[in-house]
C-alpha cells in the first residue's frame, strides 16, 4: 500500500475511531438524562417550595385590584344565570380585602342571601390575622404527592398533591392541587368542602384555577357546585380579571 493509501486509512480510521467515541458519549449522556427524568420528584420538596411561594406571595404584594364577575345558575341550566353581580374587588396587606358592587342583577333573595354572603365570608378570611389560616400550606393541609406521571392541567405539566384540611370550614377543602412542575406555583385545586356552609346544603364542590402574574399565583376562575333540600342544586361561578398588582418596595 502506498503511503498515500496507508496515510488516508490511518486518518479514516482515527475519523472512525472519533465518531464512535462521540456517539458512545452521546448514549451515555442521553442514557444519564433519561434515568434524571424517570427519577420522581422529591416529594418533601415540592411541598416546602408550595409553602415558600405561599409565603412569598404574601410578603411580596403590597395590594391588588381586580374586577370579579359572578354567576348564579340552577338545576342543569349553566347557560342562562339566574343572578349575576360584578365586582371590583381591593386587597391591601394591611387591612384584607373591600368590595365595590359595579352591578347586580336577577331575585333579591338570591342576591342577598347567596352573593353577598360570599363577599363578607371573603372579607373575613382575608383579613390579616385570619388569612394565612386559609393558604394551601403544610401548615394547614396534610399534603402528599401523588405517584404517576405529570398531567396536563390547563395547558401547563402538572405535579398532584392529594390535600387533607387540618381543620373542617367550608372554604377548606379535601381534594387535589395541581403545581407546575417548573417551579411549584399553583395551577388548579378541585375537590370537596370539608364542612357544609349550612344543615340544609349538601358537600359543595369546588374548583380554581390559576395563572402566573406579576411572578405569582393568581386566581382566574373559580366553581362551586351544591345541592340543598329546599333549593336543588346551586352553581356559582366567578371570574376575575383586569388584574392591577402592587407589589412591596425591597428596602
Amino acid at each position: 500500500m502506498s503511503g498515500i493509501a496507508k496515510s488516508f486509512s490511518r486518518m479514516h480510521g482515527c475519523r472512525l475511531g472519533a465518531a464512535q467515541a462521540v456517539a458512545a458519549a452521546c448514549f451515555i449522556v442521553s442514557l444519564t438524562a433519561a434515568t434524571v427524568l424517570a427519577q420522581p420528584p422529591d416529594a418533601s420538596a415540592v411541598i416546602r417550595q408550595i409553602d415558600a411561594l405561599a409565603l412569598a406571595r404574601y410578603d411580596s404584594i403590597a395590594g391588588f385590584t381586580v374586577t370579579e364577575h359572578y354567576a348564579v345558575f340552577r338545576g342543569k341550566d349553566e347557560t342562562h344565570p339566574v343572578a349575576e353581580m360584578t365586582v371590583k374587588t381591593t386587597y391591601k396587606r394591611e387591612t384584607g380585602k373591600s368590595y365595590e358592587i359595579v352591578s347586580e342583577s336577577g331575585p333579591e333573595i338570591i342576591r342577598k342571601f347567596g352573593l353577598h354572603p360570599l363577599l363578607d365570608n371573603e372579607k373575613s378570611i382575608n383579613l390579616p390575622g385570619n388569612v394565612q389560616q386559609s393558604w394551601f400550606t403544610s401548615a394547614n393541609y396534610e399534603m402528599k404527592l401523588m405517584p404517576g406521571e405529570p398531567q396536563q392541567v390547563n395547558g401547563r405539566e402538572c405535579l398532584a398533591v392529594a390535600i387533607t384540611p387540618k381543620r373542617k370550614a367550608p372554604n377548606m377543602i379535601v381534594g387535589t392541587l395541581w403545581v407546575d412542575v417548573k417551579d411549584d406555583s399553583i395551577v388548579e385545586i378541585k375537590g370537596i368542602a370539608s364542612k357544609s356552609p349550612s344543615i340544609w346544603a349538601g358537600p359543595t364542590q369546588m374548583m380554581r384555577q390559576y395563572a402566573n402574574m406579576s411572578g405569582f399565583a393568581m386566581a382566574t376562575h373559580a366553581r362551586a357546585v351544591s345541592n340543598s333540600f329546599l333549593f336543588g342544586q346551586t352553581v356559582v361561578t366567578i371570574d376575575y380579571s383586569d388584574y392591577q398588582i402592587q407589589l412591596r418596595t425591597v428596602k
